[in-house]
């Protein structure tokens, strides 16, 4: 009667285990979808930054390839740093650049060394640009700048918004592209007379340029004439160029060189930073040839996954832009942010494909958008494999909301 009692009651313990938080399960799919990039035989996006280790430390095979290696390491900033920022610097067509660990750090610097100029810490950006959604706040609790908002609307502000903004700024910020709005960009002409409408305001001019460059098929200019524009330029390298991380600002020289004193107080004059360098320089290197290559494909992705899914009988799709601005764009789908994501990780488990790599993110009552990124993997995907793979994507989906 005991033995019965004690394994009754250990199955009751069993039972009784409480389900797993909403937390836990999106925790417990995030692991699922890492695994999966990693695993799956056939990605349409394979980010750098999810590879393992050993895959990360062989882009540097490529490191003797871009810079001297018997020179002696950076300490503080010199060497392969300085090596880098000439790089920019000559890209961009600016006088001088910096090397920033992060670009949160670098944009911050860069503006308040405009406002001290200006004399009004305002910055007029985007209701969602990177520094109002992505960083807590910064510009205001460490930098003593007030972001006011321009628009909201899903597209980069225009000139009539710039030209009668009911107070003054200091620094225009326009982030190219507009990440969180679909990777969007204006067109050449319509920068030119935003950039025009804030010199008539007597404001200076700062490109959020982190995906900058992949903009030049959209624009239909070279990175030097796009960033002529902007009095200063902050650009990533471990988003479109695949490096370990940094950033870096490019502008007149005088302002580079206060941006390096406000760097080293904010303690990002890191003593030694040659892996993060060097990788940067492979990605300019290799990638931003490629780059125009990119955006052409995601257009040709971008047109077959609409067609596919409208095909499949899919109530509603969107590609956001319809024509992507870049070689990433959005696709939106009418369920829930979780069945999305659970289909899309079963997909690359059960069959070694991976179609959505990205997380979904809920944009209303059962709808939900991910980003799509189409990179040096996603060249060999066709129309006709895109199609395939969202045919079967399909079938992950519960019979209700197919």
């Amino acid at each position: 009667m005991a033995r019965t009692t004690r394994h009754s009651e250990a199955h009751a313990r069993r039972t009784e285990e409480p389900a797993p938080t909403p937390d836990e399960v999106r925790r417990l799919l995030r692991e699922r979808r890492a695994t999966a990039v990693r695993g799956a035989e056939r990605a349409l996006t394979r980010r750098a930054c999810l590879g393992t280790l050993r895959e990360r430390l062989a882009l540097l095979d490529e490191a003797a390839d871009v810079h001297d290696l018997d020179e002696g390491s950076d300490m503080y900033g010199d060497g392969v740093v300085e090596a880098l920022e000439d790089k920019v610097a000559g890209l961009l067509g600016k006088e001088a650049a910096a090397f920033f660990p992060t670009g949160t750090m670098a944009q911050q610097i860069a503006l308040r060394c405009w406002a001290g100029r200006t004399g009004n810490p305002a910055v007029a950006l985007h209701s969602l640009a990177h520094p109002e959604v992505h960083e807590r706040n910064a510009f205001s609790e460490i930098s003593g700048l007030r972001p006011v908002r321009l628009t909201s609307e899903p597209r980069l502000p225009t000139a009539e918004e710039v030209h009668d903004f009911e107070e003054p700024f200091g620094t225009l910020m326009l982030e190219l592209p507009l990440r969180d709005a679909g990777f969007v960009l204006p067109t050449f002409e319509e920068l030119t007379e935003v950039v025009a409408a804030a010199r008539e305001r007597d404001a200076v001019v700062h490109f959020d340029g982190a995906r900058l460059w992949e903009s030049t098929v959209r624009l239909g200019r070279p990175l030097d004439e796009i960033a002529a524009l902007a009095d200063s330029v902050y650009v990533s390298f471990y988003k479109s160029l695949a490096g370990y991380g940094g950033a870096a600002v490019a502008g007149p020289r005088t302002l580079v060189e206060e941006a390096r004193t406000w760097r080293h107080r904010y303690g990002g004059t890191v003593f030694q930073q040659f892996p993060t360098a060097l990788s940067a320089l492979v990605g300019l290197e290799r990638e931003l040839p490629r780059l125009p290559e990119y955006v052409r494909h995601a257009r040709e992705v971008a047109l077959a996954l609409r067609e596919a899914f409208t095909g499949t009988g899919v109530p509603w799709v969107r590609v956001h832009p319809a024509e992507p601005h870049t070689h990433e764009f959005q696709l939106w789908l009418p369920y829930p942010a979780d069945v999305l994501a659970e289909a899309a990780v079963r997909q690359a488990e059960e069959t070694g494909t991976l179609l959505f790599a990205d997380a979904w993110d809920r944009g209303g009552p059962d709808l939900a958008y991910t980003e799509v990124s189409v990179g040096a993997a996603g060249l060999d995907w066709t129309p006709a494999d895109v199609k395939a793979a969202v045919a079967r994507f399909t079938t992950y989906l519960p019979p209700s909301a197919v």
